[in-house]
């Protein structure tokens, strides 16, 4: 392909509200054009990559036995209200909803579980037809309240998602397993550095989920991993062990202290210097909006703790969860903000406790009474210990639940989930088949999500330099870019067009940049943005039949003879596409 009949337009400049080299490297070389917040144009060269990827991911799931179908992006509000997620996206925000000229409500699909157990529930009737696993390529929506980071996070997205049915619960676990196999080898394939990573299940609900995450320490992930054990785990899904808190002097009795002004940890801790962090229990007020109308719930946890929000969403089984206003503290607590304790709380306020507060002995808490705290309280004497699980957010340095380690906190970029969804869909929306024996009973599902476009974000955000993009070869928008430094010279035309030719037949994909009135010096730039992995430079040896050979992940030239240029090309693509 010759680069001088492509729309080809490269900037000096990077966009403003460019927050990871993804977005502002791919802004740059004209892969994508913002059309409005969380919405791209994806250029000819992007696409391009896209396609790469969507057919690694096509090939892999039609290796396993998956099916592809196409499912409509505009689905009816009915059949949300039958699995009941209508509420909780709504809540969310992020469901983009309206109503049609009939007056019908209907969204545009940020997924597709209620859709695909619509239609297994009408085509799939016999256990005789299980297993099945079908998928689609599609673009999602998601109004997300503050889309950023290019493609990280739009309103407007590429994604796989795939969907299994079995018949028992054991079939579908092995189904899951084989799509795990499958996430493997795609991300193998498409030359992402990742580490599978146990997750929350969210919205989508189910008994268990991994993500797969690409290590960058750009990503809006942190994950939870241990070396010596091999644990790692999304941080809004961890556990892990704590150091058991200092004991306490016995036989002193609670009491009231005067703290004024004293309204965070640090101030606390400032006001008594002899009290270790470890016996400071704080407590944080929340309003939760559940199925049954809006609860205020007070959490304690240890000071040098912090709660995990999404654990206490799901224990509540909540809408949505957000920070006690002023005014709901002080109705509750009779206090200003920062002086909240589980003494004297209202009778309608819920208490739980995060396990760090386990063991702690004579802490210090809120006295519901502004500028006042209680010293040396006990549970079980001064007070009940309140409902007490795991709702607190991991930290580098606790120790894994089981064996020796300690944990590091990392970053990464969620590319791929995959879910064991259970029956909660098939049960809510009584899609049955019929056993080998007994009544009709409902399918056991999961389902799994690839982000196509994030892929393309992620490789970049592993593969760059101060100078572009480094693509990895499979997703590569072309594998070989040939740079003729004198468009017109006669030697030169006749050599660059011999292999583009030779490596055409041989099934690779070239660029050609044979553009006239443009400097070698910008040729190099643009060559060295747009990160096409390999290059082949056509100049002043060309009568010799000599060229420069170039791998762009590494630094420096060769030269060499065209024929030895051209055989390098080969192999290495044959390499890196031998998985």
């Amino acid at each position: 392909m010759k680069l001088s009949t492509q729309l080809f337009v490269t900037l000096k400049e990077e966009p403003a509200d460019a927050e990871v080299r993804s977005h502002a490297l791919m802004a740059r070389a004209g892969f994508l054009y913002k059309l409005a917040a969380g919405q791209y144009i994806y250029g000819p060269l992007l696409l391009r990559v896209l396609r790469k990827i969507e057919n690694i991911v096509r090939e892999e799931h039609n290796r396993a036995g998956c099916q592809e179908l196409l499912m409509p992006a505009l689905q009816p509000k009915e059949l949300w209200e039958a699995s009941g997620r209508w509420d909780r996206y709504v809540a969310d925000g992020i469901l983009f909803h309206f109503q049609d000229r009939k007056g019908s409500e209907v969204c545009l699909g940020p997924t597709h579980e209620e859709v695909i157990t619509t239609y297994a529930k009408r085509f799939v009737k016999s256990y005789k037809q299980l297993p099945v696993i079908l998928y689609q390529i599609q673009t999602k929506f998601r109004d997300e309240i503050r889309p950023r980071f290019g493609l990280m996070r739009g309103r407007e997205f590429i994604m796989k998602d795939a969907y299994s049915f079995d018949s028992t619960a054991e079939a579908m676990k092995e189904s899951y397993l084989r799509m795990r196999e499958v996430y493997f080898r795609i991300f193998q394939r498409t030359g992402l550095r990742f580490t599978p990573v146990e997750a929350d299940s969210g919205a989508i609900g189910g008994t268990g989920s991994e993500e797969f995450m690409v290590d960058a320490d750009t990503g809006e992930d942190a994950i939870a991993v241990c070396h010596a054990t091999g644990y790692a785990a999304n941080c809004e899904k961890a556990v892990s062990r704590i150091s058991a808190p200092p004991a306490a002097a016995q036989n002193v009795p609670m009491h009231k202290e005067p703290t004024p002004g004293a309204k965070t940890c640090d101030a606390l801790i400032e006001m008594f210097p002899g009290l270790p962090i470890e016996r400071l229990l704080k407590t944080i007020l929340y309003e939760a909006n559940t199925q049954q109308g809006t609860q205020v719930v007070a959490v304690m946890a240890r000071g040098d703790r912090e709660i995990n929000e999404v654990k206490l969403l799901n224990h509540l089984d909540a809408l949505d969860l957000a920070l006690a206003t002023p005014e709901t503290v002080k109705r509750v607590t009779g206090a200003e903000v920062g002086y909240a304790g589980p003494i004297g709380l209202a009778d309608d306020v819920r208490l739980l406790a995060d396990k760090s507060v386990e063991g702690v002995q004579g802490f210090l808490c809120g006295g519901n009474e502004t500028d006042t705290h209680y010293l040396d309280v006990w549970f079980g004497r001064d007070l009940e210990q309140p409902e007490t699980l795991d709702l607190g957010l991991v930290q580098a340095g606790d120790f894994v639940l089981e064996g020796e380690g300690t944990i590091e906190i990392t970053r990464g970029i969620e590319v791929g989930h995959i879910f064991q969804l259970g029956r909660k869909y098939s049960e809510a929306m009584d899609a049955k088949f019929a056993p080998e024996q007994g009544k009709a009973e409902a399918f056991w599902m999961g389902c799994y999500g690839i982000g196509i476009s994030r892929i393309a974000a992620s490789a970049i955000e592993q593969n760059h330099d101060d100078k572009g993009m480094i693509w990895p070869i499979p997703i590569a928008p072309y594998s070989v870019l040939i740079v003729q430094m004198r468009a017109g010279d006669e030697a030169q035309d006749a050599l660059a067009l011999e292999v583009h030719d030779r490596l055409e037949a041989a099934g690779i994909d070239v660029l050609w940049d044979e553009r006239q009135k443009i400097s070698p010096g910008a040729k190099f730039k643009d060559a060295d943005l747009i990160g096409v992995p390999l290059r082949i430079v056509v100049g002043r040896d060309a009568a010799e039949r000599k060229v420069e050979w170039n791998d762009r992940r590494e630094e420096g030239n060769e030269v060499m003879d065209v024929d030895d240029a051209i055989g390098r090309a080969q192999s290495t693509i044959a390499e890196a596409l031998a998985l």
